[in-house]
């Protein structure tokens, strides 16, 4: 009977020790599945998860440039300067104007136009460093808001070029993005 008892014993600790991995497996794949609720939720009284990201989304993007997943923004490309992407940028709510995006600008540079059409005021000036390595003073101003397909700036410092035929979108709109170049859009990933 001692040698029947510990046989049995022996048989069903080697059943419980094959069944812990499977049981381990499984308690980590509910607890991932529950505890990603996304970046948007609450818990509610119960104690129950409730995803929010329908009212989480604070910016519409327009139709051409649809959200991929409510943080990837994708803009398309008008067309190219020289190989560098052009896409609509849109000042204060109000006007868009065609931009360069150039991701070795660090501020953005506005046209005398874009400026008269925004009815900007210098309200300062600005040294800076250009891609021949001179430097060039240009008067700034600010702007209330730029937006591109979902993402939005506010409060700006803009250099004003007196005689660029074409604004620079650089990094202090896009900072907070990792950009991908595509054939016929950019993406804004943000960081």
């Amino acid at each position: 009977m001692k040698s029947a008892c510990k046989r049995w014993i022996k048989i069903s600790n080697l059943a419980v020790i094959a069944a812990i991995p499977t049981l381990i497996s499984l308690a980590f794949l509910h607890r991932a599945m529950a505890e990603d609720p996304g970046a948007c939720f609450m818990i509610n009284s119960a104690g129950r998860t409730v995803r929010l990201a329908k009212l989480c989304s604070t910016t519409k993007a327009p139709s051409d440039s649809a959200p991929l997943d409510n943080r990837v923004f994708r803009v398309p490309i008008k067309r190219r300067l020289g190989g560098t992407p052009i896409i609509d940028v849109t000042f204060n709510d109000k006007q868009t104007f065609e931009m360069i995006v150039d991701t070795g600008a660090s501020g953005t540079l506005i046209t005398l136009g874009m400026a008269s059409t925004l009815k900007l005021e210098p309200t300062g000036l600005m040294k800076a460093q250009i891609a021949d390595g001179s430097q060039v003073q240009f008067s700034t101003s600010k702007v209330n808001s730029i937006a591109v397909g979902g993402v939005i700036a506010n409060n700006l410092e803009v250099a004003i070029a007196p005689k660029a035929g074409i604004g620079l979108l650089g990094h202090d709109f896009f900072g907070n993005y990792n950009l991908t170049i595509l054939e016929r859009e950019v993406e804004f990933h943000p960081r």
